[in-house]
């Protein structure tokens, strides 16, 4: 398989920016041999590098990633690990009732397993906070969303709070939000902290982790030869955390949508500036209308800050570039000044794109594409659980263990096709512009 492209992201994530420099990237350098390979240090990646640890004592795993870890899709996502349902094609996140249980089991095997890891590594509640979410309505159709979706939670025998607008005020500093809806099972995490301290523990552990180190081309001889510009690993199954990227590996080509979406973080704000906002000093909202503004206030390395999460774009060759990143940074500096009119004069010090992967139907690309090769990709929008949660049984497949789980997940169906060029890139785009308008205010 020749690697057809390279993945590409745009601008600087705050979540790394506002962290410690990294120390100095380990490149392949050479030939190297492993008993396992995962290909992309991402949730997927070093998840499944952690569960091929924990079944196979003394085997030797190589990770090859390439940029620097945290530097791609995994730090640049707005950090909530979501238990629920969350489809992003949905008018209102939720589908099928018992299609909808069957998801929340899962993507909380994903969580604690995520869990598991910031306890063994020791990374904080700063990196990994189990306090919940609240889906923040603007408008009366986003509260008319957020009560659509509490009764499809109640139907499911999910916990969740409805907010008045008073205590969303409390909460947030701002009475922009008429109403929340409160979910106990979610995660706030710094993904760029996260990913870079599980990285870091897992190198404890003996794994290797080559950064700067692309793939170009993996080839069967006796099991896999991944060769990067640097070096070549040789292993006898390889695991595929990629994502969207796995179309470059030639696999699922004309079945996966590639989405870009959009971020920005304020510049660290004052003592003043921070008394004039109120509210809570950690706190995170998602859009109760799926085309909407996520925001987050955060504080702790780096100081307290604000970030804003808006606007998707369909993206066939996987790249954007810096012109429409400012573009999209405009319409965050909008959101921002809509909801926090006392922050006059703070403005938004890092921009980025997010690289994100879904499919028609909303089936992983995941299972064994061929003999020795797992792919763990397409999260449909939930990299963080879901990715995490792939990974875990990918490793798991590759080792040769089994469980209701697995089957389970094994058992969606294909990524269904997408219509051809231009066609699909046209309809995807009308389609995502269209909720965007309906969305309104809630962007």
């Amino acid at each position: 398989m020749k690697v057809r492209r390279l993945p590409v992201d745009t601008g600087e994530t705050g979540w790394n920016a506002i962290l410690p420099p990294q120390e100095k990237a380990r490149i392949l350098a050479g030939d190297v041999d492993a008993d396992f390979l995962v290909i992309g240090a991402g949730f997927a990646g070093l998840a499944a590098a952690r569960r091929l640890a924990e079944l196979n004592g003394g085997a030797r795993i190589a990770v090859l990633e390439a940029s620097r870890v945290a530097h791609g899709p995994a730090g640049r996502n707005t950090g909530f690990m979501i238990d629920l349902p969350h489809h992003l094609r949905s008018e209102g996140y939720g589908g099928r009732l018992e299609e909808d249980r069957r998801e929340a089991a899962a993507n909380r095997a994903g969580i604690a397993f995520a869990a598991k890891m910031a306890r063994e590594f020791d990374l904080g509640t700063e990196a990994f906070n189990p306090c919940g979410k609240i889906n923040a309505a603007a408008t009366r159709h986003g509260h008319l969303h957020n009560m659509d979706y509490a009764r499809h939670l109640e139907e499911m025998g999910e916990d969740f709070k409805c907010r008045n607008a008073s205590e969303m005020a409390e909460i947030t500093g701002t009475d922009y939000y008429q109403s929340g809806l409160f979910t106990p099972g979610a995660v706030m995490i710094q993904p760029a902290l996260f990913v870079r301290g599980v990285a870091k523990g897992l190198i404890s552990k003996g794994i290797s982790l080559f950064e700067k180190s692309p793939v170009v081309s993996l080839d069967r001889d006796r099991g896999w030869i991944a060769a990067t510009p640097g070096g070549r690993v040789r292993a006898s199954k390889v695991i595929l955390g990629v994502n969207g990227h796995v179309n470059s590996f030639g696999m699922f080509r004309g079945r996966l949508m590639h989405i870009h979406l959009y971020g920005s973080m304020t510049r660290k704000l004052t003592k003043s500036e921070c008394g004039k906002l109120g509210g809570l000093m950690n706190w995170g909202v998602t859009p109760a209308d799926p085309m909407g503004s996520s925001v987050r206030r955060i504080s702790g390395t780096g100081g307290d800050r604000i970030v804003v999460r808006n606007r998707f774009t369909y993206d066939a060759s996987m790249k954007v570039g810096e012109s429409r990143l400012s573009r999209m940074a405009s319409c965050h500096e909008r959101s921002f000044t809509a909801r926090f009119p006392m922050l006059d004069g703070v403005e938004m010090e890092h921009r980025w794109a997010g690289r994100l992967c879904l499919s028609r139907n909303g089936a992983p690309a995941i299972g064994e594409v061929d003999k020795g090769v797992y792919s763990a990709c397409c999260q449909n929008g939930l990299g963080t659980a879901k990715g995490t949660l792939h990974g875990v049984l990918m490793a798991e497949m590759a080792s040769g263990h089994s469980s209701d789980l697995l089957d389970q997940v094994l058992g969606q169906p294909m990524p269904s096709r997408l219509p051809p060029e231009p066609f699909a890139s046209i309809g995807a785009s009308a389609m995502l512009r269209w909720s965007e308008f309906k969305a309104g205010r809630e962007i």
